[in-house]
């Protein structure tokens, strides 16, 4: 991948509202050509796992890609497989990022159970901090955030601007739906986590994670005990 210049914040945000407009039709490989061709190195990917769709989309464009996983130590051991399988078959560069405490660490500091008490803390310390650290490096990234997840993401653009955290986020597939979704599944044989396949629509920590009913959409089973469905890495 080529070495794009570091931009200013405000020359970041300009890029992305007019990205924003120009792309907003456009498909998943012309995006992230756009977006490789104009942040090099300085652009990277996340992923969870759930699936490594948006890996795969990314890594037929720009093989080596880094790819930031938030190793949360609180995964179900189907998530890190997914992980491991992507890593041993997809060519990126994957950067498992862990949290500056342990659980048990964070469990001697805040009490037990603190995803049980105050979810939102624990997001914080568990993935907000790690993506934050993550991304010091680039000046744009890419998220696997479709439009059809939920209300929380219906609005979600393909290129946008993160004002928190002064940098350009992409999402190369925001218009798909989860019919495309498995189409380009099963086109390519990418790996999936197993979890998908037993009721959970979408996979995060297993304590904040139950299996979706049928009509839910994809979030419900997040943190159901709360009204929450996001951790925060997408607030910004």
């Amino acid at each position: 991948m080529s070495t794009a210049t570091r931009y200013t914040t405000s020359e970041l945000r300009e890029i992305a509202t007019r990205a924003g407009v120009e792309l907003a039709q456009a498909p998943a490989h012309e995006i992230v050509e756009w977006a490789l061709g104009q942040f090099g190195e300085r652009f990277c990917v996340t992923s969870s796992f759930a699936d490594a769709v948006l890996v795969h989309v990314v890594s037929q464009v720009a093989p080596g890609i880094d790819v930031v996983f938030l190793d949360t130590g609180l995964h179900f051991e189907e998530t890190l497989r997914v992980r491991d399988t992507v890593r041993s078959t997809i060519p990126v560069n994957i950067k498992s990022i862990r949290p500056q405490l342990t659980v048990g660490q964070q469990d001697a500091e805040f009490g037990p159970r603190l995803f049980s008490r105050e979810p939102d803390e624990c997001c914080a310390l568990r993935k907000v901090e790690p993506l934050e650290r993550a991304l010091e490096p680039y000046d744009a990234w890419a998220a696997g955030l479709r439009r059809d997840e939920g209300p929380s993401r219906a609005n979600t653009p393909v290129v946008g601007f993160e004002a928190g955290r002064g940098k350009v986020k992409v999402a190369p597939l925001a218009y798909w739906t989860e019919a495309e979704v498995q189409a380009y599944i099963a086109k390519y044989n990418v790996p999936v986590n197993e979890l998908i396949g037993k009721g959970y629509a979408s996979v995060g920590c297993w304590p904040c994670t139950r299996r979706t009913a049928p009509g839910e959409d994809a979030r419900a089973g997040r943190w159901p005990m709360f009204d929450k469905t996001e951790c925060g890495i997408h607030a910004g």
